[in-house]
């Protein structure tokens, strides 16, 4: 069981981070890798990182391992993105990336 779930969070954070690499024009690879990358492939993670956090309801910790992180990164990530929805137009982006991610992740379901 703790094994599926742990396969399922790979799986969610994988989404993510395609959802997001393709709005911003970065490889889902460069996102998941353990490297740090360059500031875009940051950025992108952050925002996968949310993404997983609020679109898949995983907790902070169930992100950090699904992403190869510490807890606390993922957190700063969260807290980065949270700011920048002040800006109305980033909002509605991460919004839209958010609805992409609702409707694509009950596909799993169907599948099994």
């Amino acid at each position: 069981m703790v094994a599926r779930r742990h396969r399922n969070d790979r799986n969610s954070a994988r989404l993510a981070a395609g959802l997001a690499g393709y709005a911003l024009g970065i490889k889902t690879d460069a996102i998941l890798s353990t490297n740090r990358g360059s500031h875009e492939v940051a950025k992108a993670r952050q925002v996968a990182m949310y993404l997983a956090h609020v679109g898949f309801g995983m907790s902070l910790a169930r992100v950090a391992d699904a992403f190869d992180r510490d807890r606390s990164t993922v957190a700063h990530a969260c807290h980065v993105i949270e700011d920048k929805r002040d800006n109305p137009d980033f909002d509605e982006w991460v919004e839209t990336l958010e609805t992409g991610l609702c409707v694509l992740a009950p596909l799993r379901k169907l599948a099994a």
